[in-house]
């Protein structure tokens, strides 16, 4: 059953649905995408680590959303524009706390577009979640230190898969880019965009349209630690750009990754080698 507080179905007349990307480098809406922070300790020091992970039924979509730092991270839908998430950062690393940037930007947008977005995300010590009126079969879920939200959802059955993915594993040993995979992967058992066909990740999408034309997607994963390590974590920053069945392929991406990881660490060791755990 759908909740009205956070599901939006309209049908409005501004072409959000078309997901087609423009000269100003807006795409209209996102399918689903999942924001958390968890803080964990190392040595006696505390420190956070942010991820985001994201889906959608066009190309592409990691080069816009989530965006993500040593400070938060957020995820967009609707009307998504590049330089918003930028600003959105430059706020939060002047110590705006998530939910005041949400509120500021929001406030300098007109009320058409306004009504066209969606956001969520993390910071240190707060947390967001908006859905304009005009994003359609919209909904939302805020858990304090995970968001989760997605446009043309054929039900919040899949906000809550994702979800309940998630917080079964939260702060667990297993990296967290591993863990935001396998709740995206959730979301494949249900169907994760109202407007796909046969759904090429293997869920039996409901409410698709009768032609089923869009089927080429995208996914993409990013984490963020306070940590420093001696290497980078190449599997904390993973992109499909452009597939029939992009969450799967993530998922093989994460595991090749994390492969050329562990075999970098074992050509290359130093004093400070560590298992991955972030």
């Amino acid at each position: 059953m759908f909740n009205n507080s956070s599901y939006v179905r309209h049908a409005p007349d501004t072409g959000l649905d078309l997901w087609s990307f423009a000269a100003s480098a807006r795409v209209a809406g996102m399918t689903v995408s999942l924001c958390v922070r968890e803080p964990y300790r190392v040595d006696g020091d505390r420190h956070h680590r942010f991820g985001g992970v994201v889906a959608a039924p066009v190309a592409g979509v990691g080069a816009l959303t989530p965006v993500v730092s040593t400070d938060g991270v957020i995820a967009m839908g609707g009307h998504v524009d590049e330089r918003f998430g930028e600003r959105l950062l430059e706020y939060l690393a002047d110590g705006v706390a998530v939910d005041d940037a949400v509120s500021v930007l929001l406030s300098t947008d007109d009320a058409s577009t306004r009504r066209g977005r969606q956001l969520h995300g993390v910071g240190s010590t707060a947390s967001v979640a908006v859905t304009g009126d005009d994003c359609v079969a919209a909904a939302h879920r805020d858990g304090d230190h995970y968001t989760a939200a997605g446009t043309h959802l054929p039900s919040e059955d899949v906000l809550d898969a994702i979800v309940n993915q998630y917080t079964n594993s939260a702060f667990g040993d297993r990296p967290l880019a591993d863990r935001l995979t396998d709740a995206l992967s959730a979301a494949t058992e249900i169907g994760i965009d109202s407007r796909r066909g046969a759904d090429a990740d293997g869920g039996t999408t409901r409410g698709v349209d009768s032609e089923g034309s869009l089927t080429v997607g995208s996914a993409a994963v990013r984490v963020v630690t306070t940590e420093s390590t001696d290497y980078r974590r190449c599997y904390n920053d993973l992109r499909v750009d452009a597939s029939e069945s992009p969450v799967a392929d993530l998922r093989t991406t994460y595991a090749a990754a994390m492969l050329g990881y562990e075999q970098m660490v074992a050509a290359y060791p130093t004093p400070a080698d560590t298992p991955p755990d972030a």
